[in-house]
């Protein structure tokens, strides 16, 4: 099953989060239930995608800072996306630190891992503690996106998924926005992504 979601155009650079509709991260994968719960929100204007992501975790794991750190090992907040025709996808994942990794490529085994020396203010990654858990929002340019896909417009749909894990937390734990179909942990799967509209 493929759940569907807009991604809401906003009109000024000054918008309210609350404004954006939620698109819940509720499957619950591979793991018991521990309580956390997460949620994403997600717009665009004529230069950017804006991604904001919400966890409820009351035991937060945050101890990467480097570039290219595994940081699906901390709390952990992930975007999967595609163009609707492409093939290839991107993966940005972020932990509460605002350590952000990022990888291109087919699938898991065949990608390449990108890191930019100013990637938190190109991004513009915000990490922020919040009450009983955190939060991460950030950017991605179409300038950044055109670098792969030279034609790519903020129309049509994107094939994707958003995810909650944290493998080496008190907790392990794997949350999906679309369902996951394979029997051991694995976000890597283009067939289980979702659809995204632009509005």
């Amino acid at each position: 099953m493929e759940r569907q979601y807009v991604i809401s155009r906003i009109k000024e650079k000054q918008f309210n989060w609350s404004d954006v509709p939620k698109l819940p991260i509720d499957n619950i994968l591979w793991e018991p239930d521990c309580g956390i719960r997460a949620f994403a929100r997600l717009c665009y204007d004529e230069e950017a995608i804006y991604v904001s992501l919400r966890a409820a975790e009351a035991e937060i794991r945050a101890e990467y800072t480097a570039p290219l750190s595994p940081v699906h090992r901390d709390s952990c907040l992930e975007f999967f996306f595609m163009p609707e025709n492409g093939d290839r996808y991107f993966n940005f994942e972020v932990n509460p630190n605002g350590c952000m990794h990022i990888g291109f490529g087919h699938n898991r085994a065949d990608r390449v891992i990108l890191t930019r020396r100013d990637d938190t203010e190109f991004f513009r990654i915000q990490p922020e503690r919040t009450s009983g858990g955190w939060a991460v929002s950030y950017r991605i340019p179409l300038l950044f996106l055109r670098l792969f896909y030279p034609d790519f417009a903020f129309s049509g749909s994107l094939r994707a998924n958003v995810y909650k894990c944290g493998d080496d937390t008190a907790h392990p734990h794997y949350l999906s926005w679309n369902p996951v179909t394979s029997l051991q942990p694995d976000f890597h799967r283009l067939e289980d992504f979702g659809i995204m509209n632009f509005e």
